[in-house]
């Protein structure tokens, strides 16, 4: 077999919109495992003083997480849609291209984005030691990251179901 040859089998359509459905579920899980870690080690502290704070720093805990579904929905959804969890279908090298790219936002964002929520919870972790009762304040700005999340997720689920 030529190098040519070992190229074009690696290089396939089928293999690129496979790398795009990897990226997605790989890099929106690295920033949500690091922003779940982020606010986890400010949680540990907090709890230490105040167990009883454990349902208001889950709450803040667990929306880094959400980005790390919305990278696996868009690798499910690409496999789905290149025959993987179906009827397999053949791909130009220009078609598994489309994927690939289609799968970046949600990757690119979910993985800062990730992180980026996971500094904004921990710093409403220390908001809740202080206040307890200011804790939908430290929701709702770790939810305001969240939002360029869901507009990264809905450019990549489009591109997809318009393929």
């Amino acid at each position: 077999m030529t190098f040519s040859q070992i190229l074009a089998e690696i290089f396939s359509g089928q293999n690129l919109a496979i790398l795009g459905a990897a990226l997605a579920a790989t890099l929106a899980g690295i920033g949500s495992a690091k922003g779940v870690g982020i606010v986890g080690e400010a949680s540990s502290a907090l709890l230490q003083e105040d167990p009883s704070k454990f349902g208001k720093a889950l709450l803040l805990q667990a929306l880094p997480g959400t980005q790390g579904i919305y990278g696996l929905v868009t690798a499910f959804l690409i496999l789905f849609k290149i025959g993987v969890l179906g009827t397999p279908i053949e791909l130009t090298i220009a078609e598994g291209a489309y994927f690939l790219m289609a799968s970046l936002p949600i990757a690119i964002v979910g993985l800062f984005s990730g992180i980026a929520q996971g500094r904004v919870a921990a710093a409403g972790i220390s908001l809740v030691a202080k206040r307890p009762g200011e804790s939908f304040k430290a929701v709702t700005s770790a939810a305001l990251v969240e939002t360029y999340a869901i507009f990264a997720l809905l450019v990549s689920l489009l591109a997809i179901l318009l393929f």
